[in-house]
């Protein structure tokens, strides 16, 4: 952190880099404050305060409460977000997208126009059907929009469909120019920006005596304790050694065979897997608020009590889901049987395994021993705001995604900071030695 400090003091491009960053955020931060035109902000807001615990609870989030106020980034970055996945998993299916996954920058590029064109069309079904719900809802007898349905239906679907290409462009900008990657980045923001009021909740208990000053403190040493065992667990990888043949040409032995790693992290599938467990589990919920009230659907509010937050089968249900996910999404992004080609074609082995399946199945084998240790880490991590609000009566959500993308995202800034000081000494070094050479 300090030499990430000096680094920005002395480094005019890492302070520029750093400086559109901050620009970047703080026109995120003034958009989350616009509200779509025809609505009522105050109305709408107490809404969604009373939809906390379902699906909604969990977009407001990642909007960084956009989606409470209806502004012009409700839909947030999700649309984005979605559309990258299942792209993703159509590279492993369809063979043409797999053709141009293997095309290094150039396919990498027709991918990415791909996932634009289906953001679009995600952006454009959720904006239509939030605002066909919004028009058609009333809340304590109030309407929620001031204009007719058919022209607040248009105005909302495509000043919500407009917001979200721009945050997916800013966020593409924020990548290129700045630090860090520049959509984790936005979440960071939203996550952060509702982090003064849940603190603010907490000692506002402990103040009004909900709480007692001993639970409060054993709450911040426990929040501490967290951070510091997610910082290490996200840092942690297992290596395996690689070996490389060395090269001849003619008599001579033009390179000696060299050793390094194979890192594999233990968390490989990162914050995906709460995200998707997290909304299917709190879908039900979501349903119940939606239609609860008609006979035809009574039965959802029975089995919506037992996915209630804090109920057994409700962190039985999420922990399973982030199980599976962790799996699914590990076996996504990492492939074995490519991991093993790219060896074999390099020269490359594992000493003591042959070239080819053995080394796939080699891999796969330590992979699937990672995955496993670290989706227990998560469920632990992801349950633990359950247990406070059920034991303590916290009423903030500490852990789970929110505090894996805090993590996640602030450390690969700091390592793209250390990197940049890298690469400016590796500059200084190579002037100052050709400087030498030409004396």
């Amino acid at each position: 952190m300090a030499s990430a400090l000096e680094g920005l003091a002395n480094i005019k491009e890492l302070r520029q880099r750093v400086f559109f960053l901050l620009m970047a955020v703080i026109v995120y931060r003034i958009g989350v404050f616009v509200p779509v035109p025809g609505i009522r902000p105050d109305v709408v807001n107490d809404l969604f305060e009373s939809q906390q615990d379902t699906i909604l609870g969990v977009f407001n989030m990642f909007s960084g409460g956009a989606l409470s106020r209806f502004s012009v980034f409700a839909l947030g970055i999700m649309p984005y977000i979605s559309a990258s996945i299942i792209v993703q998993l159509m590279s492993h299916v369809l063979p043409t997208l797999e053709q141009l996954r293997k095309e290094g920058q150039a396919g990498r590029a027709v991918i990415t126009k791909y996932t634009r064109y289906l953001t679009v069309v995600l952006a454009t079904f959720q904006a239509i059907g939030i605002s066909f719900a919004l028009s058609s809802q009333t809340f304590n007898g109030d309407s929620l929009i001031i204009l007719a349905q058919p022209a607040f239906i248009f105005i909302a679907t495509v000043t919500l469909v407009t917001g979200t290409m721009f945050i997916m462009w800013l966020g593409e900008q924020i990548t290129e120019r700045g630090i860090g990657n520049g959509i984790s980045i936005i979440i960071l923001a939203g996550i952060i920006a509702g982090l003064p009021s849940a603190f603010g909740s907490t000692f506002e208990q402990a103040r009004t005596g909900q709480m007692s000053v001993l639970t409060l403190l054993f709450i911040m040493l426990m929040i501490a304790a967290v951070l510091a065992f997610v910082v290490w667990v996200e840092r942690a990888f297992r290596k395996v050694q690689i070996s490389h043949a060395g090269r001849q040409q003619g008599n001579k032995m033009a390179m000696a065979g060299q050793s390094s790693h194979l890192p594999l992290k233990l968390n490989m599938a990162g914050v995906i897997p709460p995200i998707f467990a997290s909304s299917l589990v709190l879908f039900p919920t979501t349903l119940v608020s939606w239609f609860g009230s008609s006979s035809s659907f009574a039965w959802l509010g029975t089995f919506s009590q037992y996915l209630a937050p804090g109920q057994p089968l409700y962190m039985l249900l999420y922990a399973a889901l982030i199980m599976f996910f962790c799996f699914f999404y590990t076996a996504l992004v990492f492939n074995s049987n490519e991991t093993a080609d790219q060896l074999k074609k390099s020269g490359s082995f594992i000493p003591g395994i042959r070239p080819g399946k053995q080394t796939a199945d080699y891999v796969d084998k330590i992979l699937t021993r990672l995955t496993l240790w670290g989706a227990i880490y998560v469920v632990a991590v992801c349950l633990l705001p359950e247990l406070l609000i059920y034991f303590f009566n916290v009423q903030f959500n500490f852990g789970g995604t929110s505090l894996l993308i805090m993590v996640v995202v602030i450390l690969d800034l700091l390592s793209q900071i250390q990197s940049h000081l890298i690469s400016h000494q590796y500059d200084s070094l190579m002037k100052k030695t050709n400087k030498r050479s030409l004396r």
